[in-house]
């Protein structure tokens, strides 16, 4: 059965250190399961990356997994995807699951994730593409952030435009419908039931 969407999922190889941040990432593959969507993801089986892919399958959703042979050893790659990707480097890593989601979604995660989230935000403010992307700010993870982002826009290097290009939440019921129904609509597709 082709899934009803296909969300992408940054988040950490780790599962840091709130129990929180376990909670959410199963929670957030529960969800793309049991709406029949489908999980974009690095490909590995650690951390919160393997917790939202082994909750997606779980929940009956597919999983697509994309990892570059440098990382299969250290991320432990997830070879039992629904979908497995074996690529060269972390530029065809991004690019494939760029073009396989219909939005984007970054749950807490180190540096990795904040690269790959800041990549699709620049990728669509140029017009490169018009996904929605989100942000679930877990307990407060991503507080510092967006109190750094709008110091940006009072410094005149980010404007209110820009910012206005994510959606931020703390809540994934809120949060998560929001981005499927935006992509729905820049797609031309009904998804009121979601």
């Amino acid at each position: 059965m082709k899934p009803v969407f296909s969300l992408c999922v940054y988040c950490g190889s780790r599962p840091g250190n709130l129990p929180a941040f376990e909670a959410c990432a199963k929670a957030v593959g529960q969800w793309i399961g049991q709406h029949q969507g489908q999980l974009v993801y690095g490909g590995g089986n650690s951390g919160l990356m393997g917790m939202v892919a082994a909750a997606t399958q779980e929940a009956g959703g597919r999983v697509v997994g994309i990892i570059p042979h440098a990382l299969a050893e250290k991320e432990l790659a997830r070879n039992d995807c629904d979908e497995f990707h074996m690529v060269d480097t972390m530029h065809q890593r991004k690019h494939m699951m760029a073009e396989r989601a219909d939005a984007f979604l970054a749950l807490p995660g180190g540096i990795g994730t904040f690269e790959e989230f800041f990549e699709v935000w620049t990728w669509r403010q140029l017009g490169y593409h018009n996904k929605p992307i989100g942000l679930l700010n877990v307990d407060g993870y991503y507080d510092g952030l967006l109190n750094f982002m709008q110091s940006t826009v009072k410094q005149g290097f980010v404007s209110d435009w820009q910012m206005g290009l994510i959606h931020q939440s703390s809540q994934l019921e809120t949060l998560l419908p929001l981005l499927i129904q935006e992509a729905g609509l820049s797609q031309g597709q009904g998804l009121d039931a979601i």
